[in-house]
């Protein structure tokens, strides 16, 4: 039996963009309207099979408050991949996502790979919307970042979500490996000095 791969995948996003939401209905199959705000954060995990292979996800949910951003960035180190949410009849958690991109990038190592992202649209039960899906759309193109429309009470796209987003961190794994690999096997010919002498 082959030994499952082990996934850190983070959520960010503002306060009240049901980050802790997505994870209860992705994780355990439930909503409930009545969630404490997230201090620091918590991790739940969750044993999928992607593509016939096992994977073990450690997913960590953050808190949004500005006030537990310093704290929150220390999360960020080994992750494989993340989640930036944002809630459709908010605009400025819309608008928080650069930023919260921006930090993780500059916590989670380089390599040769872009590192994975997918965005959250979340909260598209309500009919009070203030963001298209037009506009993220656009966001989510420039950044190169795959974009999903999700509700977390009625469970649209989440799973989907989730797949896209381990997918992904799987592929640049095990690019990222193979990268390092031959990197550090590199052969080169043996190189014969120039001896021509040079007429100054």
């Amino acid at each position: 039996m082959y030994k499952a791969e082990d996934l850190k995948i983070i959520i960010l996003g503002s306060i009240g963009v049901g980050k802790t939401s997505l994870l209860t209905q992705y994780v355990k199959n439930t909503f409930t309207e009545d969630y404490r705000t997230t201090l620091g954060a918590s991790i739940l995990t969750k044993q999928i099979t992607v593509d016939d292979k096992a994977v073990k996800l450690q997913i960590w949910d953050t808190g949004g408050q500005e006030r537990f951003r310093a704290l929150v960035s220390s999360f960020f180190k080994g992750s494989d991949g993340c989640m930036l949410a944002f809630d459709v009849t908010d605009t400025d958690s819309f608008y928080a996502l650069e930023d919260w991109r921006q930090e993780i990038l500059s916590q989670t190592r380089p390599g040769p790979q872009q590192f994975p992202f997918v965005v959250l649209g979340n909260k598209i039960d309500l009919t009070s919307r203030q963001v298209s899906s037009a506009q993220a759309e656009d966001w989510c193109q420039d950044k190169n970042i795959p974009y999903f429309e999700v509700s977390a009470k009625c469970n649209v796209n989440v799973d989907q979500a989730f797949r896209r987003l381990v997918r992904d961190a799987l592929l640049q794994d095990s690019e990222a490996k193979d990268y390092y690999l031959t990197d550090s096997v590199t052969l080169r010919h043996n190189q014969t000095p120039d001896k021509r002498s040079c007429d100054c």
